[in-house]
């Protein structure tokens, strides 16, 4: 699996608080078959989680050190989750925000409680702009399942969707797993992740079974899950 949705970068985020907890996770994920980690801190304007590129950076080189120390053969990539504001090109061309492996590809959250209200002038000006907005976890959006026509203009604009493969197997809860689920059988999920935060497990084995019982196609079932994302890894 190539992940393209983590929060192992340590002391920067929500996620991993210290470099052994991330090496904890890293090994794991290592058992379980992954072979390339997309790191994607949040990045969420006026609060405590906006570390730039360079402090990233040290802590990319970090892990990297730590990785080849103990021979774990697995690559790492700079990115960030950005909460969806106003100013995300502003702050990709001061290198406060880095994209997916420094491509035109984009990770953006957006609120969980409703619908931030420029959304779709947002995205469509970073689109125009040459970026390809991927949307984090749509599935656990649940005024997305009430209303799916949101979504729908979403995907009509270009955006693309990232689900939490944990989602299918109750992690999230039972809301964002049948969500998840019917995201798949539509074909509308075009990269899967773990958005994983601390040493929980990948668990992967049953994760190809489920999606090609969803999706009923072995191609699609593999370009979600490495296939699409090899692209991004291409770019930088």
């Amino acid at each position: 699996m190539i992940d393209i949705h983590s929060h192992i970068m340590f002391g920067i985020d929500d996620g991993s608080k210290d470099i052994e907890t991330s090496m904890e996770i890293l090994r794991d994920a290592y058992k379980n078959g992954v072979t390339d980690i997309i790191l994607t801190p949040h990045y969420i304007e006026d609060s405590k989680y906006t570390c730039n590129n360079i402090e990233k950076g040290k802590i990319l080189k970090k892990l990297q050190y730590t990785l080849k120390k103990e021979n774990i053969d697995i690559n790492l990539y700079i990115g960030n989750e950005i909460f969806i504001n106003e100013n995300i090109s502003d702050y990709i061309k001061k290198k406060e925000i880095a994209p997916l492996n420094n491509s035109e590809y984009i990770l953006v959250e957006l609120p969980m409680g409703r619908m931030y209200n420029n959304t779709k002038s947002i995205f469509f000006e970073l689109i125009r702009e040459g970026y390809t907005v991927i949307l984090a976890h749509p599935e656990r959006y649940r005024y997305m399942h009430k209303n799916q026509e949101k979504l729908e203009e979403l995907l009509e604009m270009g955006v693309l969707l990232q689900g939490n493969y944990r989602s299918l197997f109750g992690y999230y809860g039972k809301d964002a797993k049948k969500a998840l689920q019917k995201l798949i059988k539509k074909k509308q999920i075009s990269f899967l992740g773990s958005d994983i935060h601390k040493n929980d497990g990948y668990n992967l084995k049953k994760l190809e079974k489920e999606i090609l019982r969803l999706s009923k196609d072995k191609e699609y079932t593999e370009s979600i899950i490495n296939g699409n994302a090899k692209d991004i890894l291409k770019k930088n």
